[in-house]
């Protein structure tokens, strides 16, 4: 029985790597994308991109058009996409950080503050702006490849995260990949979006 047992464990691993790959993301991955954004930031980007829009706006095509863009931290340009068995399971959108911080403007919104503030303190890394699998492919991996595909994108940098202080499940599995907690910073509402989660964590892994 243990053998049979071992063998079923094995081929269920085998079953799942073969279901997932990791690719580069394209323009045409902007709906999934933006799905993903709007998971990963618990309703915030999805609360900016209704403001920008204004009155009468669609708040998820103006998302999709920023995905779409060539330039920006939210650029298709800086996302890998994982699938499984052919289809849009989640995506990264990571890019290295200078080793000089640019300053915080005064102009600068104070929703936006902590979190430029906690990136300052991770100069020189490779920083995952936005991770999110969707529910259906959750507890399949998908998460863990992205993160070692980051990895390798790396390119020796240290890898640098911030998620939300208490999202428990995303932070156990940071943790897991060998993230630790560096500093934290009080989350600050804007464009009409709240906190849920608590304050900011910024998360490192050294490598």
């Amino acid at each position: 029985m243990s053998n049979l047992a071992t063998l079923a464990r094995r081929e269920a691993v085998l079953e799942k790597t073969a279901a997932l790959a990791i690719r580069d993301a394209t323009r045409d991955d902007a709906p999934g994308l933006t799905q993903t954004v709007h998971l990963a930031s618990e309703g915030f980007a999805l609360a900016m991109w209704t403001e920008m829009a204004g009155p009468g706006g669609d708040p998820w095509a103006l998302g999709r058009a920023r995905a779409r863009r060539d330039e920006g931290g939210f650029s298709w340009r800086n996302a890998r996409v994982a699938e499984r068995h052919g289809q849009f399971a989640g995506a990264l959108i990571g890019y290295a950080l200078g080793d000089e911080p640019e300053e915080v403007g005064p102009d600068t919104p104070e929703v936006f503050r902590p979190l430029l503030e906690l990136e300052h303190q991770a100069p020189g890394t490779f920083y995952i702006n936005v991770l999110a699998v969707l529910q259906a492919h959750r507890r399949r991996g998908v998460a863990r490849a992205l993160i070692e595909d980051a990895t390798e994108r790396a390119g020796g940098r240290d890898l640098s995260l911030i998620v939300a202080e208490g999202n428990r499940d995303a932070r156990a599995a940071y943790k897991a990949s060998g993230f630790a907690d560096v500093a934290g910073a009080r989350a600050v509402g804007g464009f009409g979006w709240a906190p849920i989660s608590g304050d900011w964590v910024l998360m490192r892994r050294i490598d």
